[in-house]
C-alpha cells in the first residue's frame, strides 16, 4: 500500500520525511517538482509533478492520499480516493462537502481523516484527554457548570514591532479577520462579526506565566459534541480561538480599520506589503503556543480545573509549525494503514490509546508540554 503525499510546502516536510524514514512506500507529488526534490530528494527519487489524472492512473485500492495542498483540493482528492478504493488524510477542517462523503465512505469501508494537524489536530487530542480525565475525576457531576477554552497561535519567537511574522502568504490571515465567530460566554451564545470585537486577555500557565491577546474564531459550538459534551451538561463558557502576542491589536489597528470592507484585490495588496515587511528571516525561529483548559464548578466553587499547555519553537530540526502540523498528519496516515480509526469522515481520534500515543509523540516535538492542575 502506497502513501501518495501531495504537497511539500512549509508545513508539510517533517511528517513526510518521517514516513519515508520509517520505511513506508511513499510517492511524493508537488506542483513544483524541483521544490519537492529540495525537501526530500535526499531520501527518495519517487517524486512527481502533481497532476490529478497522473495520480489517478497509479492509485491502487488500500493506498492513502495525503493532501497538504490548498483546501480546494481536499474534496476532489477524497472523492478520487473513494473512486479507487483508497483512503484519504488532510490536516484541514472538515468542510460540509467533505462531511457529505461520510455515508459513501462508511459503505466503502474507507477512512477520510481530517483535522489531524496542529489546530485543528493536537488541540482536539488535548480536549479529548481533558474530557475523559474530568469524567473519571472525583469532581465529576452532570450538574456542574463547565468552562472550556482552546487557544492556539503561531507567533514570532523573537517579538517584532508588528507582533507577528508570516511564513506563508498573509492573505489567508487577512481573510480570516473578516470571518464571524460563534462561542458561549456566561451561558449565552456570543456572535461576533469581527475577531477584534471580542479581544480579551489570557494568562497562559507556562513555566513563567505569560499573558496573550486572544479572540474567538470560527464556530466553536459544534465542537461540544465532537468533544463528547453531553446535551444535559451546563456550559458556562466554550470557546476555541486564536492567541497573539500582547500589543497585537494595537499594531494591527490600521489593518482592522480596512480589512472589514476591503475587496479581495485590496487584501492581496495589503498581504504583499505585510509579507515584504514582516516575513521570517532564514533560520529565524517561530513559536507555537497552545492552551486547552477545562474547568468545572459546583455551586460556584471549582471542583476540576486543568490546562493542557504546549510551547514549541523552531530549532535545528525545523520550524515549530512544520513539525506540529505535519508529524501528526503522518501519525494519522499510520493509523489509517493500521485501520485504527473508523471508516467514514472523521477528525483527530478520541480513542484513549491513540490520544495517549499521539500526545507522547507531541512531547518530543515541543520544548514544553504539561498538564497544569490548578486545584492541586
Amino acid at each position: 500500500m502506497t502513501i501518495h503525499w501531495c504537497g511539500t510546502g512549509l508545513s508539510a516536510v517533517p511528517g513526510l520525511r518521517r514516513l519515508i524514514e520509517n520505511g513506508h512506500p511513499v510517492t511524493v507529488w508537488n506542483r513544483t517538482e524541483a521544490k519537492a526534490r529540495e525537501a526530500v530528494g535526499d531520501l527518495t527519487d519517487d517524486i512527481h509533478a502533481f497532476d490529478k489524472d497522473a495520480l489517478a492512473a497509479v492509485l491502487k485500492p488500500g493506498d492513502v492520499i495525503v493532501s497538504m495542498l490548498p483546501g480546494d483540493w481536499h474534496v476532489p482528492l477524497a472523492e478520487l480516493a473513494l473512486d479507487k478504493g483508497a483512503q484519504f488524510v488532510s490536516s484541514s477542517y472538515i468542510s460540509p462537502e467533505m462531511r457529505a462523503l461520510d455515508a459513501r465512505a462508511k459503505q466503502a469501508d474507507a477512512r477520510l481523516v481530517n483535522e489531524v494537524g496542529l489546530d485543528p489536530g493536537i488541540d482536539h487530542l488535548m480536549a479529548h484527554w481533558l474530557v475523559a480525565d474530568y469524567r473519571a475525576s472525583d469532581g465529576f457531576d452532570a450538574d456542574n457548570a463547565l468552562s472550556f477554552i482552546s487557544y492556539c497561535g503561531g507567533v514570532p519567537k523573537i517579538p517584532n514591532a508588528f507582533r507577528y511574522k508570516f511564513s506563508w502568504a498573509p492573505v489567508g490571515v487577512l481573510k480570516a479577520l473578516k470571518s464571524p465567530s460563534r462561542s458561549i460566554r456566561h451561558f449565552s451564545e456570543l456572535n461576533v462579526d469581527r475577531p477584534w470585537d471580542a479581544l480579551s486577555r489570557y494568562d497562559a500557565p507556562l513555566p513563567n506565566t505569560e499573558s496573550f491577546e486572544v479572540y474567538p474564531n470560527r464556530d466553536s459550538l459544534p465542537f461540544m459534541a465532537d468533544y463528547k459534551f453531553e446535551d444535559a451538561w451546563k456550559v458556562k463558557n466554550f470557546v476555541r480561538g486564536t492567541l497573539r502576542l500582547n500589543g497585537w491589536a494595537e499594531a494591527w489597528k490600521d489593518i482592522f480599520a480596512e480589512a472589514g470592507t476591503a475587496t479581495d484585490a485590496r487584501l492581496q495588496e495589503i498581504a504583499d506589503k505585510l509579507l515584504a515587511e514582516n516575513a521570517y528571516e532564514a533560520d529565524e525561529p517561530d513559536r507555537v503556543v497552545l492552551c486547552v483548559a477545562l474547568e468545572a464548578e459546583k455551586d460556584g466553587t471549582p471542583v476540576y480545573h486543568k490546562t493542557y499547555v504546549m510551547d514549541a519553537w523552531g530549532d535545528a530540526r525545523s520550524s515549530a509549525m512544520a513539525r506540529l502540523v505535519s508529524i501528526p498528519v503522518s501519525l494519522a496516515v499510520e493509523a489509517v494503514l493500521d485501520r485504527a480509526v473508523p471508516a467514514g469522515v472523521s477528525a483527530a481520534p478520541s480513542d484513549p490509546k491513540l490520544v495517549a500515543r499521539w500526545l507522547d509523540e507531541v512531547q518530543s516535538l515541543a520544548q514544553h508540554l504539561n498538564v497544569v492542575d490548578h486545584l492541586a
